[in-house]
């Protein structure tokens, strides 16, 4: 699988999850904890293998790609602060649904971005995709964020 098409499996995962965690009544507290630490850490290693691997090469393969990762950085920051506070914190807390949920529309923008703007150019640059949808899958597997238990 090419690093596109991976990432944008990654983005279809996330997704799925964010409309389970939506479809859960209030009183099921264990699941959303379970539900927004698996969106948490799905986030977190998309993140990291996008911003050690993919942003870097695209941002190599043409200047006019710059602004674009920076933004798409910025994001990657944002939904950091956000992803460490629901961590912190327990279902059921104030503002706990709210975080999740802003993550979420936080999380769609970026994905309309990244999918509408990035990975086009990425696929026009002279990028081996193949070779590191390889490198990103390997580095997914060896990425460990021990502080996502539930």
């Amino acid at each position: 699988m090419d690093a596109i098409e991976l990432l944008t499996q990654d983005h279809q995962t996330v997704k799925e999850l964010f409309e389970q965690y939506e479809g859960l009544s209030d009183r099921s507290l264990v699941s959303k904890r379970k539900l927004a630490l698996k969106i948490c850490e799905e986030l977190s290693k998309h993140a990291m293998v996008e911003e050690e691997i993919f942003y870097p090469a695209v941002r190599d393969a043409s200047r006019s790609n710059e602004d674009l990762v920076d933004e798409a950085t910025v994001e990657h920051a944002s939904a950091k602060e956000l992803i460490a506070q629901i961590v912190a914190m327990a279902p059921g807390e104030d503002l706990y649904d709210a975080k999740v949920k802003v993550l979420s529309e936080q999380i769609d923008h970026h994905v309309l971005e990244e999918e509408g703007e990035i990975f086009p150019r990425a696929r026009d640059a002279e990028i081996d995709l193949e070779a590191m949808g390889s490198q990103i899958a390997a580095r997914k597997a060896e990425i460990e964020l021990p502080d996502m238990q539930a």
